[in-house]
């Protein structure tokens, strides 16, 4: 399972320094949580692939766009399947005000996307993605701020506003452009997908790359920040490389692209229409039914018009964590993301997704 108030400028949130960076608070709690959950080694886990954590910007003014995860170096073999249930749980506390704009992100968001991959022939695959989202006031307040007292790290926002609350809004000049302040559900915007291997190493450690694709139909409800109401087309190169080391292997992989937005319907008089993006990461394999992963994506601003960082700026976010092997087929991966430039996206987000190939 790709199982991920008064509007002011907290002093807190400033001080975690200049340039916008913050600790990457959850890493330890992370790879603590992977040792408990996997008692011993299964006997029957091959050595392990290392692909990218399938993430993207969860910000509830990013998600909304057809920005893709990477996916893999190597694409699905011919007449293989494979399926990846993913859950991105995200928390975002984070306000900004301007002489025209003002903004409000304070909410849960929990997205679950069921991807299909399919090989149809040598070196080249297709596949579809389906998600699904709610937006909540959540209960993952209580525990992140718990958390960061415990350890003395900033709150932000969170002790000057309400627990639990859901609410996504923006003003500009007056006009409330966008507003989420009671729970839904509903489907995203489905994505069609495709790959084609460009080079596929035969050694040990073999250089993979593949040429993806992608377009975003316009099907979840943009009025609660669900869907974008455009059209979206994706093009990217991924690449990886693996190197033998004395204990386990090495895979550093990377990728990048850009995408064409047709006019849409969530701030559409400030969407872009071009947006690049890319990723970088390395995995480390010490055991067979083990890796540990540290990734960070990157997206340049989808809106422009506005001082604020969390509408028109870029974003960087880590992801951390790791993948489990549970057969030579069936992983699971946990990742925590945050927002290492921050106010650009979800103050944190728990991913997990469960990917097998049949």
């Amino acid at each position: 399972m790709y199982i991920v108030c008064k509007i002011t400028r907290s002093p807190d949130r400033q001080s975690r320094n200049s340039a916008g960076w913050r600790p990457f608070n959850y890493v330890g709690l992370l790879l603590l949580a992977l040792a408990v959950m996997v008692p011993g080694t299964p006997d029957t886990v091959a050595a392990m692939d290392i692909i990218p954590f399938q993430s993207n910007n969860q910000s509830p003014l990013i998600r909304v766009f057809g920005l893709p995860s990477i996916g893999s170096a190597s694409v699905v073999p011919a007449s293989s399947f494979e399926a990846t249930l993913t859950s991105d749980v995200s928390s975002n506390s984070t306000s900004g005000i301007s002489q025209s704009d003002e903004i409000m992100l304070d909410g849960e968001t929990y997205r679950f996307n069921l991807s299909a991959r399919y090989g149809i022939a040598p070196g080249f695959q297709v596949g579809i993605d389906i998600p699904y989202l709610a937006n909540s006031g959540g209960f993952l307040d209580d525990f992140i701020e718990g958390f960061h007292d415990a350890f003395g790290l900033p709150q932000g926002i969170r002790k000057s506003s309400p627990r639990n609350r859901l609410l996504y809004q923006y003003t500009r000049n007056g006009v409330t452009k966008v507003l989420v302040n009671d729970g839904s559900n509903g489907i995203g915007d489905i994505r069609l997908s495709g790959a084609w291997q460009l080079h596929q190493g035969d050694s040990a450690a073999p250089l993979a790359v593949a040429l993806h694709a992608s377009i975003k139909l316009p099907t979840g409800n943009s009025n609660r920040l669900f869907g974008s109401g455009s059209t979206d087309f994706a093009l990217w190169l991924t690449a990886s490389d693996d190197c033998q080391l004395p204990l386990g292997h090495l895979t550093v992989y990377a990728a990048a692209g850009g995408m064409a937005l047709t006019d849409g319907d969530v701030l559409e008089d400030q969407q872009r229409n071009l947006v690049g993006f890319g990723s970088l990461g390395f995995g480390w394999s010490p055991l067979q039914w083990l890796a540990l992963k540290v990734q960070g994506d990157a997206h340049t601003s989808f809106y422009t018009g506005s001082n604020l960082k969390q509408v028109n700026s870029g974003s960087i976010q880590l992801v951390s964590g790791g993948t489990i092997g549970f057969s030579e087929k069936t992983f699971l991966d946990v990742g925590v993301s945050e927002d290492v430039w921050v106010d650009t996206a979800p103050d944190v987000v728990f991913h997990f997704a469960l990917r097998s190939r049949f």
